[in-house]
């Protein structure tokens, strides 16, 4: 296996508050608690010892939500342990997207087993857990319909409204027999096609369908599921819903939060006087009306949290050290530093997720014949194109400018009349922009000669970069388990460093 690491903000696909999050920058140290040393974990847990969890109802639950599944040794004791006041919690989470929806969903769960690995190395003395938090109540339908595969969009069309997780599966065999269509029928297809069917077409709702998915695809790496949709842990909630619902207790905190990290950077969500939603069997919708403190009481399964709020309810019903995301969900983690401070609910420590490009060993050898690097994967098509013409034929100008300086100096240092000098560096002006049109001239008919070359170095960064984006934002697993089978997922596990400010770039050999 072939690993290249790059530092994010050389890649250039990052935000400005993930390079500085990455660099400890001084101007985000208000805005999270520890930063992602494995060092700072000890005095996370002793924050969040102090802090009053219900295990017995947390294990309770996950019994209840897990017990049609076949769950591995690993994962059963996992879920057994959090009774125990040692074990503590390292959470991911994501929208319940079909098939997995895009590669970094994937990452997303890899980088917080790995980090729950390497913590359990440095600490034996405690129980550390990852936990996949289903949030199985957003209502975006059309953001998790849809996987992008082999040029294809695989799309799920419902009229149903409201919260994803409880969707039926209504007419979703015929987008399984679509995709199978596309699978083909080797031994990984006909794998991944099986176990497909037995997720979307043996459960009741996508809720069911994505906690089948996810246990059949990392239950034996002990990933334990959570669905925060559920009566008994709103309940914990209800202060919460009622601050907020009743009195706009949050706004005011996060508003100040979220315009204080905008002086410097683009606050991710938006901020509400009320930030739950109503759910019912007719969907999710915001509050449009007055709501008695005994409707909160009585239903609190009937008040949705937004995603400001979200982070609160998970680290109320979790011992949890550490939230595992991506750039953007790190950003609105730190609108609300004050919020967690306010409620004197302990602050997670964030932990940026693992970044990879995955390239085939035939596109780096494609890659490489062309003269580039794997960091050259980063440069722009015109970047490269111009790179690669001016190897091949040495069209760079670079000594030809320096030396018609180096004339135009001499000149001028031999003139003391201004007038005459301004004459001459205007001059000097001219035939630079005489050598530049030149130099333009002599690369596009070099580039003419080098076409088939260039449309291949195209063709090659647009595969490694889907619609202009990173790959792991676009493309799904689906191909490169069709190709690797199970050993896509153990590369991923061994080659992926926890707390590595690192983007990698992963091939097989």
């Amino acid at each position: 296996m072939k690993v290249v690491n790059i530092p994010y903000r050389q890649t250039k696909k990052f935000t400005h508050l993930v390079n500085d999050y990455l660099s400890k920058s001084d101007k985000l140290h208000d805005f999270y608690n520890h930063y992602p040393y494995l060092e700072n974990f000890s005095a996370q847990w002793e924050e969040k010892s102090k802090y009053n969890i219900d295990r017995k109802l947390l294990v309770e639950v996950l019994n209840d939500q897990n017990q049609l599944l076949t769950l591995s040794s690993l994962t059963r004791c996992n879920i057994d342990s959090l009774i125990k006041e040692d074990s503590f919690t390292v959470t991911t989470g994501h929208q319940l997207c079909l098939f997995t929806g895009p590669l970094y969903f994937v990452y997303k769960i890899i980088s917080t087993i790995n980090l729950v690995e390497l913590l359990k190395e440095k600490y034996p003395e405690k129980n550390f857990i990852p936990v996949f938090w289903m949030a199985s109540e957003d209502h975006d339908f059309q953001e998790v319909n849809h996987i992008h595969l082999f040029g294809k969009k695989i799309e799920w069309n419902s009229g149903q409204k409201g919260a994803v997780g409880r969707m039926s599966l209504e007419k979703i065999e015929a987008i399984l027999d679509d995709l199978d269509e596309l699978l083909g029928d080797s031994v990984n297809a006909k794998h991944l096609s099986l176990l497909f069917r037995d997720a979307y077409l043996k459960n009741n709702s996508l809720a069911d369908a994505t906690r089948f998915l996810l246990n059949s695809l990392f239950g034996k790496f002990g990933l334990v599921i959570l669905d925060g949709d559920d009566n008994r842990l709103k309940k914990q909630f209800i202060s919460i819903i009622k601050k907020d619902v009743l009195h706009q207790g949050f706004f005011e905190t996060i508003s100040k939060c979220s315009q204080d990290l905008a002086k410097e950077y683009k606050a991710q969500a938006f901020v509400r006087d009320i930030n739950f939603f109503h759910l019912s069997d007719r969907g999710r919708k915001r509050l449009d009306r007055e709501v008695l403190e005994s409707e909160i009481d009585s239903n609190p399964e009937d008040y949705s949290p937004n995603v400001l709020m979200r982070p609160l309810f998970q680290e109320i019903v979790l011992p949890n050290l550490a939230y595992v995301g991506g750039g953007a969900e790190v950003a609105y983690w730190m609108q609300l530093k004050t919020a967690f401070e306010q409620e004197q609910i302990p602050f997670p420590i964030l932990v940026l997720r693992n970044s990879i490009l995955w390239m085939e060993q035939k596109q780096v050898n494609k890659w490489q014949n062309f003269g580039f690097d794997l960091a050259d994967l980063f440069l722009d098509e015109n970047q490269l194109h111009q790179q690669y013409v001016s190897w091949l034929t040495n069209l760079n100008l670079t000594e030809e400018f320096k030396n018609l300086n180096r004339v135009f100096e001499q000149i001028l240092s031999k003139i003391t009349d201004k007038g005459l000098q301004k004459s001459v560096m205007a001059e000097h002006q001219r035939q630079l922009n005489s050598f530049k049109k030149l130099e333009k001239k002599l690369y596009k008919s070099e580039k003419k000669k080098h076409d088939d070359a260039l449309k291949q170095i195209t063709q090659l960064k647009a595969k490694l970069f889907p619609n202009n984006s990173l790959q792991e934002r676009y493309d799904n697993f689906i191909p490169f388990y069709l190709k690797h089978g199970d050993n896509f997922m153990e590369i991923l596990k061994k080659e992926l460093i926890p707390l590595d400010a690192k983007f990698v770039i992963l091939s097989p050999q």
